[in-house]
């Protein structure tokens, strides 16, 4: 297991249960746990399906106990997984951990999802604290838009003076962030990447400048990314070699790993607009004839 990284910036290279269990307990102001499905995703040759149901939530519940262990009295805790597998998770959490929001991550999709079946939309999040009593919640820096009050206008006549309704509200526990496309600036080659805004509203809300943010299965890092960014300390716990180049590169953590350069990966349309620049630049002079070409 390798620690990459600075005591502030941290990338932990090895298994995420052996990583957490070295971490010592009530240290973390937030973690958000985005684990594998198992659902029979591709992660770079790894397929991510485990012989069992039962195996893969015996598994899980290792790792959501090792997580409580390790977040602070007020801390807080988010963790997503599949939708079947999301009533397991609060079965067993609801005893061991305050659930104080069952979120819906929502998103639109250009394909069609499935033909004799209602496809899926969305993925559900975990909203869970260890003191309901205590602990972040930064109201004013995650407002949204409240449309009665922005848009409609709507006079709340119930008021002893009757009032235009707000115009900014907490957003409410349906969530809509466009996933992550491969056109867009933030992608990465990773099959489950999350989008930057669904971690900047998390990060926002339940963390503090200074804090430390934790994501187990940090996969392209964009916990740690948007966590840095926003000026919090972070530890980012990553298996495989690949997504670990991701991280150093994306974090300006390291500018090789293992002897090799990290660069971001050249996409298909960037491939097509460096050689449309390339045969732009075979035409020369004020008249613009074309006078060499290279194949």
């Amino acid at each position: 297991m390798d620690i990459l990284g600075s005591e502030q910036h941290k990338i932990i290279h090895g298994d995420a249960l052996e990583a957490l269990r070295m971490l010592p307990d009530n240290s973390v102001d937030l973690i958000f746990a985005d684990p594998p499905y198992n659902i029979g995703k591709n992660f770079n040759g790894h397929i991510e399906k485990w012989k069992t149901e039962d195996a893969y939530l015996e598994w899980c519940y290792v790792w959501l106990d090792l997580c409580i262990q390790k977040l602070k009295p007020d801390g807080s805790f988010y963790v997503m997984t599949a939708t079947q597998f999301m009533p397991f998770f609060d079965i067993y959490l609801r005893n061991k951990i305050d659930i104080l929001s069952r979120l819906v991550w929502y998103y639109d999709s250009s394909g069609v999802q499935a033909k004799k079946y209602y496809g899926s939309m969305y993925e559900p999040i975990l909203f869970c604290v260890k003191d309901k009593n205590k602990y972040t919640f930064n109201t004013d820096d995650i407002l949204v838009e409240a449309k009665t009050g922005a848009k409609r206008k709507l006079i709340d006549y119930r008021k002893s003076v009757p009032t235009v309704y707000n115009s900014e509200k907490v957003p409410g526990n349906v969530w809509e962030f466009a996933r992550v496309r491969y056109r867009m600036d933030e992608y990465e080659n990773h099959p489950t990447q999350k989008p930057i805004a669904l971690l900047e509203r998390i990060i926002k809300a339940s963390s503090n400048e200074g804090d430390l943010v934790m994501d187990p299965f940090s996969g392209t890092f964009t916990t740690c990314f948007v966590a840095k960014e926003l000026g919090r300390n972070f530890i980012g716990i990553e298996l495989q070699d690949e997504y670990v180049k991701i991280g150093l590169r994306r974090l300006q953590l390291a500018k090789e790993f293992k002897g090799e350069k990290l660069q971001k990966e050249i996409r298909t349309f960037e491939t097509e607009k460096l050689a449309a620049a390339n045969t732009l630049q075979l035409f020369e002079g004020s008249n613009g004839k074309y006078i060499h070409s290279k194949h």
